[in-house]
C-alpha cells in the first residue's frame, strides 16, 4: 500500500505533457534571472526597497515559489469539480474588482487603483479574473451549447456579465485586462460555436466601442498618438516607449551580455515588469526574444492541440478550458510583446510568467496546472482508466 502510494505522483509525472511543461519552466526561471537582471539597479537606488539589490529578487523568487506550490494543489483537482465552482470563482472574482474600487481599501500606483493591499504583498484581481473568465465562459458555453446560434439566449447574458467586468476594470483604469479579457470571452464563444456572421458582427461592434473609450478618454488618446511618433515627444508621452526601442536596437543578434543592459539603469520605466522584454532584447539580442516568442508559441500550440484531443474524447468543458488558456497567454504575450517593439499602443500587461508580479504569477501557474490536468485525465481515458 506504501509502494503504490509512493508511486501515484511518479505515475503522474510519467503521464503530462514534457513539451508544455518544460517551455513553462524555461520561461518561468528565465524570468527569474531576467527580472533579477532589470531590476538591481533600481532595487539598489531605491529607498522603498532599503537600497538591496536584490529585493526583487527575493520577491519574485518567494511568488514563484508559492505559485508552484499552488500548481502542484491545483494539478489534483478534477476538471469536473471546476466546472461546478466556475460561477462562483467568476462571481468572487468581479467583487473582488468592486472592493478595489473603494477609497481607502484600494491601493493606488502611478494614478492606477487596482491592487489589495495584504500587509506582506498586494493582490490583483484582474490578474485572477482572466483565470475566473475562463472557467466561467467554458462552463457558460456548456451550458448554452443548444442555443448558440441565438443571439439573444447565448450572447446577450454573457455580455452583460462582461460588461460589468469590464466597468470595474474601465474604473480602475485596466484597459489591457479588460481587452484580454474579452478576447477570453469571444473566443471561447465562437470556439463553443457561436456563428461566424455573429461573430463578425460583434467584433465589428467591440472595435467601435474600443475606439469610442480611447476618443473619449484624453490619457488614452495620447498613448496613442504616443505609439505613433514616440519621437515627436520623447521625454513626454513617447519616452518608455523610445527607450524601449533603443534597447531593442543596442541588442542587435546577440545582446550586449547578461547583466549588460543600460536602459535598465533608470531610463527605461518599469523594466521588471511591463517592459521586461526590452531588457530581454538589449542583453540577449534578437536570439533571446525570438526564444522566449518560441516558448510562447510552444505553451499556445499546446494548449489548442490538447483542447483538440477533449474535442475527441468528447469532453467539451476541458476542451474550451484548455483553449481559453490558450487565448489568453497567446494574447496578452502578443500584446506585451507588440508593446515592446513598438507594434502596438503602450498598456499596462506584463509578459506571463516572466515579470515581475506576484499574482500573475500564482494566476499564470495555476491555469497551465489546470493545463496539465487536462492533459492527464486525457491520457487516463485514452488508455481506458478512470478519473
Amino acid at each position: 500500500m506504501l509502494i503504490s502510494a509512493l508511486d501515484a505522483p511518479r505515475r503522474q509525472l510519467a503521464e503530462i505533457d514534457y513539451a508544455l511543461l518544460w517551455s513553462v519552466l524555461l520561461l518561468l526561471f528565465g524570468g527569474l534571472v531576467m527580472v533579477y537582471s532589470a531590476s538591481i539597479a533600481i532595487a539598489e537606488g531605491n529607498r522603498y526597497t532599503n537600497n538591496q539589490p536584490a529585493y526583487y529578487l527575493v520577491r519574485h523568487g518567494v511568488f514563484l515559489c508559492i505559485g508552484l506550490v499552488a500548481a502542484a494543489v491545483t494539478f489534483q483537482v478534477p476538471l469536473a469539480l471546476w466546472q461546478k465552482v466556475a460561477p462562483w470563482l467568476f462571481l468572487i472574482g468581479a467583487v473582488l474588482l468592486a472592493i478595489v474600487l473603494i477609497p481607502g481599501i484600494g491601493r493606488d500606483v502611478n494614478g492606477a487603483r487596482r491592487w489589495l493591499s495584504l500587509g506582506f504583498a498586494n493582490l490583483q484581481p484582474s490578474e485572477l479574473m482572466k483565470l475566473f473568465a475562463v472557467l466561467y465562459a467554458a462552463d457558460y458555453t456548456v451550458r448554452k451549447i443548444n442555443v448558440m446560434h441565438d443571439l439573444k439566449q447565448a450572447f446577450l447574458p454573457m455580455f452583460g456579465a462582461m460588461a460589468v467586468v469590464g466597468m470595474l476594470l474601465l474604473k480602475e483604469p485596466d484597459f489591457g485586462a479588460f481587452v484580454v479579457i474579452i478576447a477570453i470571452a469571444m473566443g471561447i464563444l465562437f470556439l463553443g460555436g457561436l456563428k461566424p456572421r455573429l461573430f463578425a458582427l460583434l467584433s465589428v461592434g467591440l472595435l467601435i466601442a474600443f475606439t469610442i473609450l480611447i476618443v473619449v478618454s484624453p490619457y488614452r488618446r495620447d498613448r496613442i498618438f504616443g505609439f505613433m511618433d514616440p519621437w515627436g515627444d520623447a521625454y513626454g508621452r513617447g519616452y518608455q516607449l523610445s527607450h524601449s526601442l533603443i534597447a531593442f536596437g543596442r541588442g542587435e543578434w546577440f545582446g550586449v551580455g547578461l547583466g549588460g543592459s543600460v536602459e535598465k539603469l533608470f531610463y527605461l520605466p518599469e523594466a521588471h515588469t511591463d517592459f521586461l522584454l526590452a531588457v530581454i532584447a538589449e542583453e540577449l539580442g534578437f536570439v533571446g526574444v525570438l526564444v522566449v516568442v518560441a516558448l510562447f508559441a510552444v505553451v499556445v500550440q499546446r494548449a489548442f492541440a490538447i483542447g483538440r484531443q477533449c474535442v475527441q474524447l468528447d469532453r467539451l468543458y476541458p476542451a474550451l478550458v484548455a483553449m481559453g488558456i490558450g487565448i489568453w497567454f497567446g494574447v496578452q504575450s502578443f500584446i506585451n510583446m507588440g508593446v515592446n517593439m513598438g507594434l502596438l499602443p503602450t498598456k499596462g500587461l506584463t509578459l506571463p510568467l516572466m515579470s515581475f508580479g506576484g499574482s500573475g504569477i500564482l494566476a499564470n501557474c495555476v491555469a497551465l496546472a489546470i493545463l496539465l490536468r487536462v492533459d492527464w485525465e486525457n491520457r487516463q481515458l485514452m488508455r481506458g482508466g478512470k478519473l
